[in-house]
């Protein structure tokens, strides 16, 4: 019988160089996308997805991601007092989105090593990564969409976005054939991390949302640390291709890049029109710019 895919991991340790001087000292995953912090939006994805357990890889000066979904006496006796229902419901809601732990990395050593800091806690079961600075906005949530691809073919799942042209390099890109039944899905033979774009194997760029058998904890064991002394995921992966089948699946969705400030502007501006409550307003707002 297949198992399940009930945890998912957020490797939450990074620094968050790129946001300076606004991460200093509040952690990358907490700035705010419109009125929620980036985290937020993969983690309900994640429970969208039929996800039970959320695992954070946090490192040093992370403390105000687990205050965030942990339960706020003090908020909430002060808006129950001052009758403020609706912010009350909002405040409890994110206390109880999931069942979550935390499992300290004590240096950043890679995606690979944080992903195998949570191997004692996912267990001999196949897990979901979300990496949280990919936001996905879909109907169906992109990680639902291919745990659905995991269950009918019991093999890996690496999601993929179509990119033409030159900004390839900037991924990791995907090796493979397009599967006959579904172009949506593709047969992994290999991956190549940022490829000058006359070498890019082919247009299906790797992002942050990965579908993974538990065997990619002994060979993530068994692989040395490479460049910059770090354990990086795809050399785990590359490892499961020895053993099993692995599949790139281009998912229905826009995703969004909020670990650089363009993006972030980008899905800033996007979620706020689609928001009923600020969507209009926004719209007439933008109107009225010199662009």
């Amino acid at each position: 019988m297949s198992q399940r895919v009930r945890t998912a991991v957020f490797p939450a340790g990074g620094l968050g160089t790129r946001f300076l001087p606004a991460t200093k000292v509040i952690p990358k995953e907490m700035l705010p996308l419109v009125d929620k912090p980036i985290i937020q939006y993969g983690v309900e994805e994640a429970i969208a997805s039929g996800i039970e357990h959320i695992i954070f890889i946090t490192g040093r000066g992370k403390g105000a991601m687990e205050d965030h979904f942990d339960i706020s006496y003090e908020l909430d006796a002060t808006l129950e007092k001052k009758g403020k229902k609706e912010l009350l419901e909002i405040s409890r809601q994110i206390s109880s989105l999931a069942r979550i732990s935390y499992v300290r990395q004590k240096e950043p050593l890679g995606l690979g090593h944080a992903v195998l800091c949570a191997k004692q806690l996912v267990g001999d079961e196949p897990f979901a990564v979300i990496l949280a600075d990919d936001v996905i906005d879909a109907k169906v949530p992109c990680l639902k969409q291919m745990i659905d691809v995991y269950d009918e073919r019991q093999g890996s799942v690496l999601a993929t976005m179509t990119i033409e042209g030159p900004a390839i390099s900037a991924y990791g890109v995907l090796a493979g054939a397009q599967d006959p039944t579904n172009d949506r899905i593709y047969e992994c033979s290999g991956m190549v991390e940022k490829p000058k774009f006359e070498d890019a194997p082919s247009k299906q760029a790797i992002i942050g949302r990965y579908v993974l058998t538990p065997r990619v904890f002994s060979l993530l064991e068994k692989t040395r640390f490479g460049a910059g002394g770090e354990l990086q995921l795809t050399d785990g992966i590359l490892g499961l291709l020895e053993f099993e089948k692995v599949y790139g699946y281009t998912f229905e969705g826009k995703r969004f890049d909020a670990g650089d400030k363009f993006g972030m502007l980008q899905a800033t501006v996007e979620f706020a029109l689609n928001r009923a409550d600020l969507g209009p307003k926004f719209r007439e707002y933008l109107k009225t710019l010199p662009l």
